[in-house]
């Protein structure tokens, strides 16, 4: 969730800094959110596991891998959103 906080953060300030567009935002604000809310539904999930049970169990570790690649999936979409969204604005601002 750190790790994602901070992310969260460089984006911000990097569209604050190239001042993207309206529509830009609200796609970059929903990749945010919507990583945060996979992460807590894995946060979610993992302990929901524990719960159950602290024994290795080859379902439950199955379960605890697919919410943990939901996270993963979430995350390289989102950077490959926001790569199409900055690219644009870092070639202007560099060439």
């Amino acid at each position: 969730m750190k790790i994602h906080a901070s992310v969260a953060l460089l984006v911000t300030l990097a569209a604050l800094f190239f001042d993207v567009s309206t529509v830009e935002w609200m796609i970059l604000l929903i990749c945010i959110g919507w990583v945060f809310i996979v992460e807590m539904i894995n946060t979610s999930i993992e302990a929901l596991c524990d719960v159950v049970t602290m024994e290795e169990d080859p379902k439950i570790k199955l379960v605890k891998d697919v919410s943990a690649g939901a996270v993963l999936v979430s995350a390289i979409m989102a950077s490959i959103i926001g790569l199409l969204i900055f690219l644009p604005y870092i070639k202007r601002y560099f060439i």
